[in-house]
């Protein structure tokens, strides 16, 4: 070996193993709860199928709210909800809640985007062929705007990589975790600069299949 490294590889699998575990639940339930907010968003908007004013204005400040909040002011102001959903206020399933709350309107701000760039023509004459409402969201409009939902969701787990190594701050566990206590705490640069470059080839990895799937279904 050129070097030896400084703590066991097996901490670092262990890091690793829990930065997925964050990350990966957390998308799922970003995936999960996004699209549907999304979808109410496009529907309750002026020329939307359910226009409502007034439902549009209080889910879009809810969500903006969220979005304006720095992740580790969340992180903090989520702590009794974090304790009342996992019991505790540390490791890897505390950290998924803010995570998850954090992402979920993230997410579903950029599927909006794709869900109003979708031909108006479409929704139009599925209308005019007397299409339910929600089979048009169902086979029009999520069809249509699957290409930027997955890039929208390649965007948001790359964040959700960068806000789980921010947790690690306060205890959340993963590869933040070993850079803060083994790399900046002990003065350890070894482990900071393997931290680094293992966060760079995640981001790497998940870019690019991101926008392979992506461009992938707008060839189709």
């Amino acid at each position: 070996m050129l070097f030896e490294l400084s703590i066991s590889i097996d901490r670092y699998w262990k890091a690793l193993a829990d930065t997925f575990i964050m990350v990966s639940t957390s998308a799922g339930i970003a995936l999960l709860a996004g699209i549907p907010l999304a979808v109410l968003l496009i529907v309750t908007a002026p020329g939307g199928f359910l226009e409502s004013p007034r439902t549009n204005r209080a889910v879009g400040s809810v969500v903006n709210g969220f979005r304006a909040t720095p992740f580790i002011v969340l992180l903090v102001a989520l702590i009794p909800f974090t304790r009342l959903v996992t019991g505790t206020t540390i490791g890897v399933w505390a950290a998924i809640v803010p995570l998850a709350i954090s992402a979920t309107p993230f997410f579903a701000r950029i599927a909006e985007v794709s869900l109003r760039e979708v031909d108006p023509g479409l929704i139009e004459a599925a209308q005019a062929i007397g299409c339910k409402k929600w089979d048009i969201v169902r086979h029009v409009y999520l069809p249509e705007a699957l290409p930027g939902i997955i890039g929208g969701f390649t965007i948001t787990l790359v964040a959700l990589i960068s806000s789980s190594a921010m947790a690690g701050a306060v205890g959340a566990g993963g590869l933040g975790d070993l850079a803060i206590r083994y790399g900046y705490q002990r003065f350890d640069t070894q482990v900071m600069l393997i931290v680094i470059a293992v966060l760079i080839a995640l981001v790497t990895i998940v870019q690019t299949a991101g926008d392979r799937v992506a461009h992938w279904l707008r060839s189709r």
